[in-house]
């Protein structure tokens, strides 16, 4: 598959919170595999503070490199919850209180919303409605922009709606070679021979270390299956050939 045929995202994480290391993001991981199913690549994650400027200069930087990107946190009722604000900026926009929000929030709170609650129902003018199956407002999307909670359990419920838009691409198949006793200095010479001889796919040595020994995870990632294969099998008869002793297959595995 060409280049122009690949299917790329980048991932926006706001929130000082993450930055300070109060909480710890889980929603990198998940965007990940999601968007894996689809055959689409993330290709570039950001971290940004609260800060409308930093968090405009990013997102216009990123939705002009990549097809999409996905923006997680900031769309809360509170004051620093500037993620609505900042990607209307960004391209130009209103924000305006869409009423669909604005029903289903006063169906769920009985009653006159208050001026925090009502600045969820914001959304840029042009935009369209993320459904949100899990609890609170949707998100939205606007362009190749993507707008997600924060909350990891939202965000996956959230999800479920960005994949069906999404332009599909050719799904990675990955495969594992697992090598226990020898370490990544035996290994990089074959290794990278191989990553020189098939530079379509890509080749990754991740080590571990434990009291049950040591070794690496050598892992093999690309879209022709044939090709992946056939290098798995190249892999194992190198290694064998600087004298690894324990190579197992795992199948589909990561690292």
């Amino acid at each position: 598959m060409s280049d122009s045929d690949r299917v790329t995202a980048a991932v926006m994480i706001i929130g000082d919170e993450i930055l300070s290391g109060r909480t710890q993001d889980t929603n990198l991981r998940d965007i990940a595999r999601y968007l894996a199913t689809y055959g689409v690549d993330l290709a570039e994650a950001r971290v940004v503070p609260d800060v409308e400027d930093e968090i405009v200069e990013t997102l216009n930087h990123l939705r002009g490199r990549y097809d999409y990107v996905i923006t997680t946190g900031g769309i809360g009722p509170t004051h620093d919850d500037i993620t609505a604000d900042s990607v209307a900026k960004a391209f130009g926009v209103a924000l305006y209180e869409h009423p669909d929000i604005l029903a289903m929030m006063q169906a769920r709170w009985q009653g006159e919303l208050n001026a925090a609650r009502r600045r969820m129902a914001r959304v840029p003018v042009g935009g369209d409605l993320v459904k949100n199956p899990v609890q609170g407002p949707p998100g939205f999307t606007i362009g190749n922009v993507f707008v997600l909670a924060g909350v990891p359990a939202i965000m996956r419920g959230m999800l479920e709606d960005v994949g069906p838009r999404l332009r599909t691409g050719k799904v990675v198949i990955a495969r594992t070679v697992r090598v226990e006793g020898t370490g990544e200095g035996a290994i990089a010479a074959p290794l990278e021979v191989l990553a020189k001889a098939h530079p379509a796919l890509s080749l990754g040595s991740y080590p571990f270390f434990g009291p049950e020994g040591y070794g690496s995870n050598l892992v093999i990632r690309g879209r022709d299956q044939a090709e992946v294969e056939t290098t798995v099998d190249e892999l194992v008869a190198a290694l064998e050939g600087i004298g690894a002793k324990t190579i197992r297959m795992e199948a589909g595995a990561e690292a």
